[in-house]
């Protein structure tokens, strides 16, 4: 069995997400206190406590799914099961980091608020939207985008074969929508986000992230992580302030990064954090290649059990 781990981003959250682990499981609680602590802020109530509108908010969302993340995760450290490679969808790459070792768990709470917040704060004024198209290939969601004739919007997230997400302005993102019908899509769904996410409109926040990224250590990867930016494994030259602040102005590769890792032999995913969505990509991938994975996902204590004993 080779383990990878998948590690989800925004649009996956709910209010109260992963509380029986909390209430459950020391390890957890030990892993909000550290973020907690580093912060200065209650990331419990963050997640278990504000509205679903509150915590939809960029500059919550980040950090709240951050640590749920990595509470399974130390959880899983304890008992032994470990990964061999790691990929993340957006923020799940600093998940990513953190599970391997390239990212403590304080400069990874720290960063990842930080980003949420400028991610939030820097985007340019508009009413800004995303959108997954379902059921079109990858060229036609581009060509879609091409064919908007007013306002901005462009592919940003290549998931799984049949689903592209498209972000920019709202009113041009619903166009999109419109026209992917009109061209065969099967179904087009907004999604619960508040930004340009990965696209030119944000290079400020792009570029503040980096001064925030040169006060961070990064050590080497003890894991393979696939990178978002070209679905390859991070090496030891890689210039990771660089590759992390054009991460949220570029497109995510996560299609191709779920190939690479069938490539190196993973052949066992487990999804670790709130929802299902990355489990999903995974077997539409593995159906389009013809292989076949085991797939697990871990958002809640029976999940983790169940996954735990399957593990072992």
């Amino acid at each position: 069995m080779k383990i990878g781990y998948i590690f989800p981003g925004q649009g996956t959250q709910t209010v109260g997400m992963g509380k029986d682990i909390y209430e459950k499981y020391d390890e957890a609680r030990e892993i909000y206190s550290r973020v907690d602590n580093v912060l200065g802020e209650n990331i419990e109530d963050i997640t278990y406590n504000l509205s679903q509108e509150e915590l939809n908010q960029t500059k919550n969302t980040q950090i709240a799914i951050y640590t749920m993340s990595l509470a399974i995760l130390e959880i899983l450290n304890k008992a032994r099961i470990k990964a061999e490679a790691a990929a993340g969808l957006s923020l799940g790459e600093y998940t990513a980091l953190t599970c391997a070792n390239s990212i403590s768990i304080e400069d990874g709470a720290k960063i990842v608020r930080t980003r949420g917040r400028l991610m939030q704060d820097l985007a340019p004024e508009g009413d800004w939207a995303m959108a997954a198209i379902i059921g079109m290939e990858d060229d036609k969601v581009e060509e879609v985008c091409s064919k908007v004739e007013k306002g901005f919007v462009k592919a940003v997230n290549y998931n799984c074969p049949g689903q592209v997400v498209v972000s920019g302005e709202k009113e041009a993102v619903l166009r999109a929508m419109e026209i992917a019908k009109e061209m065969g899509a099967r179904k087009a769904i907004e999604l619960k986000t508040s930004g340009p996410f990965h696209t030119e409109k944000l290079k400020e926040a792009s570029n503040e992230l980096r001064k925030e990224l040169e006060k961070i250590s990064f050590n080497k990867c003890e894991i393979s992580v696939i990178k978002n930016l070209d679905a390859t494994a991070y090496t030891d030259e890689d210039d990771m302030v660089d590759i992390l602040a054009n991460h949220v102005i570029n497109p995510v590769k996560f299609r191709k990064s779920i190939e690479t890792m069938l490539e190196m032999g993973i052949d066992t995913f487990v999804e670790v954090g709130p929802g299902k969505t990355l489990s999903g990509f995974v077997k539409k991938v593995c159906k389009e290649k013809e292989v076949e994975a085991n797939i697990l996902n871990i958002e809640n204590v029976e999940t983790l059990e169940n996954a735990m004993q399957s593990l072992k």
